[in-house]
């Protein structure tokens, strides 16, 4: 397994973030592709360019584009903002594109019929670039998120495994569902939370190793289903996100060492 970071956070500027990324130890990023200057459609040829010079010259690659608008995907609007970035995405030379494609309900009703059309275009699309786009664990348990990929029948739709999604807001066992989304999981988040009554939404994001993720058990699950992939570490709230993000990096190596995991 590989360790990386979400870039947006731990520098002002892109060249910024990929150089703090390298000296906190991550080997790739995630790097947002919605907003900003970093957005899809002002990424032309010479920005591509001078994006993966710095790549390059840092030694670094794009472990995920992240591709989310805040839109699920009964909006149809999504679709080709989605397949732009996942164009711009290969041009950098990432292949995995992840976002939130909406809670997902077991019974079938019109927004569900057109989350599946539309996820079904994507994952086709995704397939015929040679690249595929992560719907990010969320709201739903895991078994759920399987049953709605399985019945895509489409090789374009994987899954970017968030486990303190699963425990935050999901009340899932997110070592029981790596085995369950074995075959899907192409890139994860290294998040942890409770569920708590002293916030509003009823969940809280902590650092690594403070939440409800068991990171051993978790961990070797993961070296279970065979994943190499990488172990990105979001955080998004805190005092300091960036010294979060720090101590996540080092928190994951020594848990990878202690049992006896290669680090790519």
């Amino acid at each position: 397994m590989k360790i990386g970071l979400i870039a947006d956070f731990v520098g002002n500027t892109f060249e910024n973030s990929i150089i703090n990324a390298k000296k906190i130890g991550a080997t790739g990023v995630q790097k947002y592709m919605t907003t900003g200057v970093f957005n899809a459609w002002d990424l032309d040829d010479a920005k591509v360019k001078e994006v993966n010079d710095i790549m390059k010259s840092n030694g670094m690659i794009f472990s995920a584009i992240c591709g989310d608008f805040g839109l699920d995907l009964d909006d149809d609007t999504i679709v080709e903002k989605s397949k732009r970035v996942l164009d711009k995405a290969k041009e950098l030379d990432c292949h995995i594109v992840t976002t939130h494609i909406g809670h997902l309900y077991e019974t079938e009703d019109a927004r569900m019929e057109k989350i599946r059309k539309n996820a079904s275009e994507l994952a086709a699309y995704a397939d015929s670039i040679g690249s595929v786009f992560a719907a990010e664990t969320g709201t739903e348990k895991a078994v759920v998120l399987k049953s709605f990929l399985d019945s895509l029948g489409a090789k374009g739709l994987r899954v970017n495994y968030d486990p303190a999604n699963l425990v935050m807001v999901a009340k899932d066992d997110p070592v029981a569902g790596v085995y369950t989304l074995k075959d899907y999981i192409v890139h994860t988040h290294a998040k942890d939370g409770i569920v708590t009554d002293q916030t509003r939404h009823g969940w809280l994001e902590v650092p690594l190793g403070q939440g409800g993720v068991d990171w051993d058990k978790y961990l070797m699950a993961l070296n279970d289903i065979g994943y190499e992939g990488y172990l990105t570490v979001e955080r998004e709230c805190g005092e300091d996100p960036a010294k979060d993000i720090g101590m996540a990096v080092t928190f994951l190596k020594e848990k990878l060492n202690a049992l006896g995991l290669k680090l790519g």
